[in-house]
């Protein structure tokens, strides 16, 4: 039996919903056998419905169409400037940069390729801080996250930009979730230096930028040596293929962010509403009127939420950052926001995007009512709140 399949997808490049232009991409799909699942005539296993878009997006088919002939034939390397090869991949280089600048609207020149936002944060805050104390004591340097990876809030990045230009601060973010989802503009927002990740705007992994601001410049200090590419801030030979796919993904982003923006609240709203419309108990996390729908973050009161998940076998789920995946305490950011351990324990991270559809979210909805009542009815907390007992009341023995 063949491992690839091929499969029809219809795929909308739009500003918005009324200039739909249509075109039918042929994809190549593995089989259930290549990727690890027996697949037999009784009965057939499937691939999870994926939400958690948070962790990373799946590569839109129109990148890897942009990126492939840089993975093939045109395979120069861009800093050879003695031959056509060279020539041809520092210009598809310099047009991706292009895209990724004017996606967040800033100057090309202002665009440094890194290997994501993490090395984009290391670059911008680590080398900022000593550099601002090495100025005088009391210089500092404001670093936040435009949407949080765990709960989708956002922040009032204009109005932090603004106080911290009037008080001659520099201003750092993390966009990776933020970029290609919502409008980022770094000089309205005053902001100084934004970290970018490839695979968090259906991209490929591997790839980021770091936007550095030139007027008024921001200097910084490169933390590896070699060639001095990159404006000297990342040396080492820009890889091609990735630099593309982050470039289309920026440009896809542009134009379809408004359409598919909609969509997302569209879809974001109907899972909420399917899930809290049938269950009792449940908390929204976070600020629900400044937030990126696409992340929605909710906590089932007397489960536990890896219970959860695990009975959700079927949906590609999380319960926070895939970024602290490896530690078993309550998630930070919950915690900070006076979330008591038992709710932060029992919270799930549902992430919609590009490609999620209406029949999933159904889909998912029903399976989270379904498996929150079965272990509810498993819990000997549920069947006190069902008799009307305060839980908070209990003295608890110990042993």
């Amino acid at each position: 039996m063949s491992l690839l399949r091929r499969t029809h997808r219809k795929f909308t490049s739009v500003t918005t919903p009324d200039q739909a232009a249509v075109t039918t991409h042929t994809l190549v799909t593995p089989s259930p056998e290549s990727l690890g699942f027996e697949e037999t005539s009784v009965k057939k296993v499937h691939r999870p419905i994926y939400l958690d878009m948070q962790a990373t997006t799946p590569l839109d088919p129109r990148v890897l169409d942009a990126m492939l002939p840089y993975l093939t034939q045109q395979y120069g390397n861009p800093h050879s400037r003695t031959h056509a090869y060279g020539w041809e991949a520092e210009k598809a280089v310099e047009k991706a940069r292009a895209h990724v600048a004017e996606l967040i609207g800033a100057d090309p020149k202002e665009i440094i390729f890194t290997s994501g936002a993490t090395e984009s944060n290391n670059i911008s805050v680590k080398d900022l801080n000593t550099f601002a104390e090495s100025i005088r004591p009391d210089t500092s340097l404001v670093s936040i996250m435009t949407v949080n990876n765990e709960i989708g809030v956002t922040q009032p990045v204009e109005e932090i930009g603004r106080i911290c230009r009037s008080k001659k601060i520099f201003f750092h973010t993390d966009a990776a979730q933020a970029v290609g989802k919502i409008p980022m503009d770094v000089n309205k927002m005053n902001i100084d230096l934004m970290s970018i990740s490839g695979h968090k705007v259906y991209g490929p992994k591997g790839i980021g930028a770091l936007y550095v601001r030139r007027k008024p410049r921001v200097r910084l200090e490169a933390l590896q040596s070699g060639g001095g590419q990159e404006r000297g801030l990342r040396s080492g030979t820009v890889p091609t293929p990735l630099v593309v796919g982050l470039g289309e993904a920026c440009r896809i982003a542009k134009e379809e962010m408004q359409y598919d923006s909609m969509r997302v609240k569209k879809l974001s709203l109907r899972l909420i509403d399917g899930i809290m419309s049938r269950v009792q108990h449940i908390v929204r996390n976070g600020d629900p009127n400044a937030n990126y729908p696409g992340c929605v973050n909710l906590s089932f009161a007397y489960i536990e939420g890896e219970s959860l998940l695990m009975a959700l076998k079927d949906i590609a789920l999380s319960s926070g950052s895939a970024c602290t995946s490896a530690s078993l305490e309550p998630s930070y950011v919950l915690r900070a926001l006076g979330t008591e351990d038992d709710m932060a324990h029992s919270s799930i991270r549902f992430g919609i995007g590009r490609f999620t559809t209406e029949q999933e979210i159904d889909f998912v909805v029903e399976r989270v009512v379904q498996h929150v009542d079965k272990l509810r009815e498993m819990s000997p907390l549920w069947e006190m709140v069902q008799e009307g007992i305060d839980l908070k009341s209990i003295q608890w023995s110990q042993h």
